[in-house]
C-alpha cells in the first residue's frame, strides 16, 4: 500500500531587519525603546526581527533615508541571511523606497505600512475592513509608479495584504474610483452610526482611550462582564466596541477604542471616523496607562496629543494607571539590584514608588490617581467607585430631577 503524501500548506514566517535614524538630539536608550516598538510591531504583524540597524544622522538622505556605508551594510547582512523585508521606523518617499529596493532587492516597508498592515489584519467588521482599504489606497496612491511593479513580484505577506494585491490597477484614475466608492460606503456606515447615537441619546458615555496594548480591552470586560477580544499585542482592538454598564442603578455606555500609537498616519486617524467619533461624543474619558512601561510619561503625551488633535483634550479625564502587579515586581527587582550594588554610576533608573506617583499625578490632574491591574483585579472596586461618581455628577446635571 502506497504512503500517503502530505505536504506542508503553512507559510514560513516572514524574517525582517529593522532600520532607525535618530537625530544625535535622540538618546540612545529612547532609540532602543523605539526600536522595541517597532519589533513588537514587526512581530504583530507575523515577522521575526533578525537584527537592527542604526544611524544618527543630523537629518535622513533624501535618496536613500540611510547614508551609502549604512545602506551597503544593511544590503550585505540581508543577502547573506535572506532575509525578506526591510523595516524603517519612519515614513519614506516614493522615490526612497524605489531606490532603496533597487539597492537591497528585497521588500521595502516603512512605519506606516507597517500599522496599516496590522489593522487590515485586526479589522472584523465591514466598516472597519472599509477605513483601512481607504487608508491602504490613500497611502499607495503617490506609490503608484514603484509599488505596482514592486508588489506583482510579491507573494502576498506583511504589506500585501489588502488593495496590494490586486497588481493589475495601475491606474490612478481607477484608485481615485475606488477611494471614491469607499468614502461613499463610509459615509452610509457613518448615518448608521448617526442613528445608533441619536437612539442612545441622554445616557452618560464613557470612553476608554490609551496608548496600544495598554489592557483596555482587559478593563471593559472587567467593568461590562463581557468578552471582548485582549491580546498582549499591538492594537488587538480596531473596531470600537460599545457596551451598558450600570454602577449602583445608574446606567452608562462604555466605549473600549483602537489604542494611540506615536507617528500614527494621518490617513489612518481621519479613516477611523467612527471610533474617534467615540471619543468625540463622550462626557468622560478613562486614560489607562501601562505603568510598568519604562516611557509611560511619554506615552501619557502622545495620547494628550493625539486628543488635542481630534478636538476632545477638553473633556474630562480619568486617569488609570494599569498593570500595577508588573510595575510593583520591576520596582522590587530594581531595588534588590541596587541593595546588591548593581546600581551604582552608569546603573539603571529606580522607578519611584506607587505613593510618590499618585502624590505625583493628583496634583498634575487635581484628581484621584487610580493605580490597578486588570488581569489581576487589584483595586478595582475602587476603580468603580470612583467611575460611578463621576458618572452619577454627569447623570444629574443631566437630569436634576431624577434623584
Amino acid at each position: 500500500m502506497a504512503k500517503k503524501k502530505y505536504y506542508e500548506t503553512s507559510k514560513p514566517q516572514e524574517t525582517a531587519v529593522l532600520v532607525a535614524v535618530p537625530s544625535y538630539r535622540q538618546t540612545d536608550e529612547q532609540t532602543e525603546e523605539y526600536l522595541d516598538e517597532l519589533a513588537f510591531l514587526a512581530e504583530t504583524a507575523g515577522a521575526q526581527t533578525l537584527k537592527r540597524f542604526v544611524q544618527k544622522l543630523d537629518k535622513p538622505d533624501v535618496r536613500t533615508f540611510v547614508g551609502s556605508g549604512k545602506l551597503e551594510e544593511i544590503k550585505a547582512f540581508v543577502k547573506e541571511h535572506e532575509v525578506d523585508m526591510v523595516i524603517f521606523d519612519d515614513d519614506l518617499s516614493p522615490s526612497q523606497v524605489r531606490n532603496i529596493e533597487r539597492e537591497i532587492q528585497v521588500k521595502i516597508v516603512d512605519r506606516s505600512l507597517l500599522i496599516l498592515d496590522i489593522f487590515a489584519l485586526r479589522a472584523k467588521t465591514a466598516q472597519a475592513h472599509a477605513q483601512v482599504e481607504m487608508a491602504q489606497y490613500q497611502y499607495l496612491l503617490p506609490r503608484l509608479t514603484n509599488l505596482w511593479t514592486h508588489l506583482s513580484k510579491q507573494k502576498g505577506g506583511i504589506g500585501m495584504k489588502g488593495p496590494g494585491e490586486t497588481e493589475i490597477e495601475t491606474d490612478r484614475r481607477i484608485v481615485r474610483d475606488k477611494i471614491s466608492l469607499l468614502r461613499e460606503r463610509l459615509r452610509k456606515f457613518e448615518k448608521q452610526n448617526f442613528e445608533q447615537r441619536k437612539a442612545r441619546a441622554g445616557i452618560v458615555r464613557v470612553a476608554l482611550v490609551g496608548y496600544t496594548n495598554v489592557g483596555k480591552s482587559t478593563l471593559m470586560n472587567l467593568l461590562s462582564k463581557s468578552e471582548v477580544f485582549a491580546e498582549n499585542k499591538l492594537f488587538a482592538t480596531v473596531d470600537a466596541t460599545v457596551r451598558k454598564v450600570v454602577l449602583d442603578n445608574i446606567p452608562f455606555l462604555l466605549s473600549d477604542t483602537v489604542g494611540f500609537i506615536r507617528k500614527l498616519p494621518t490617513k489612518l486617524i481621519e479613516s477611523f471616523k467612527s471610533t474617534l467619533d467615540e471619543i468625540r461624543e463622550a462626557d468622560l474619558l478613562v486614560h489607562v496607562v501601562d505603568v510598568s512601561h519604562p516611557s509611560f510619561e511619554d506615552h501619557i503625551g502622545v495620547v494628550n496629543q493625539t486628543l488635542k488633535d481630534i478636538n476632545s483634550a477638553d473633556k474630562p479625564v480619568l486617569l488609570v494607571f494599569n498593570k500595577l502587579d508588573q510595575y510593583l515586581k520591576k520596582r522590587e527587582q530594581e531595588l534588590q539590584e541596587e541593595q546588591q550594588g548593581m546600581n551604582e554610576e552608569g546603573g539603571h533608573h529606580v522607578r519611584p514608588s506607587v505613593e510618590d506617583l499618585k502624590a505625583t499625578y493628583m496634583a498634575k490632574e487635581h484628581a484621584p490617581a487610580l493605580f490597578i491591574s486588570a488581569t489581576d483585579k487589584l483595586n478595582i472596586e475602587a476603580l468603580r467607585e470612583e467611575l460611578q461618581r463621576r458618572v452619577a455628577e454627569i447623570h444629574f446635571q443631566r437630569y436634576p430631577n431624577n434623584v
